[in-house]
């Protein structure tokens, strides 16, 4: 063996000692990420149906047949919500528990609060802050679209359809 082997030659930097290897991700924590961002996905393309019918139904009620606003946006929002049920419970969600009464009992109640959440929102918009234009009362429709729905995916994949327990 050489004794200058191990000893940095004159003018060059000894060689870097070996770095240990970044530790991975564990497999699991990729795994539940890309079902969590599937899952979004999934929801945002029923909710993303689901607002398309909140709106149309709202404009056809509130500007075309000239109702109530506050008539209006609850009656676009319970349409909405049985259009959503649907796409969550065939499409979204489809993996999740099968259907029972209180399956639908839970997203009828949540989806209830959820409309008395929009309603409350909707209402301080059009009336509290003066939105009552049609472009102000879609933007007041819109944002209480938004904030309601946060409640909506938290209690809907929670409780309403729930992961089913796989055994390995």
């Amino acid at each position: 063996m050489n004794l200058s082997e191990g000893r940095a030659r004159v003018g060059q930097q000894a060689p870097a000692p070996p770095q240990p290897a970044p530790a991975a991700t564990p497999p699991g924590a990729i795994e539940r990420t890309r079902r969590i961002v599937l899952e979004l996905v999934k929801f945002g393309a029923v909710g993303g149906s689901g607002i398309a019918v909140n709106f149309l139904v709202f404009n056809l009620l509130l500007h075309g047949l000239a109702w109530a606003p506050m008539a209006a946006t609850v009656i676009a929002s319970c349409v909405a919500m049985a259009s959503n049920y649907l796409g969550f419970r065939f499409f979204a969600y489809r993996d999740r528990a099968s259907r029972t009464r209180r399956q639908i009992a839970l997203f009828f109640a949540f989806s209830g609060i959820g409309v008395i959440m929009e309603s409350a929102l909707f209402y301080v918009g059009y009336h509290g802050l003066g939105m009552d234009t049609p472009l102000g009362s879609n933007l007041a429709k819109a944002l209480s679209i938004v904030l309601a729905s946060a409640f909506r995916f938290l209690v809907y994949r929670t409780w309403v359809f729930e992961q089913v327990k796989h055994s390995r």
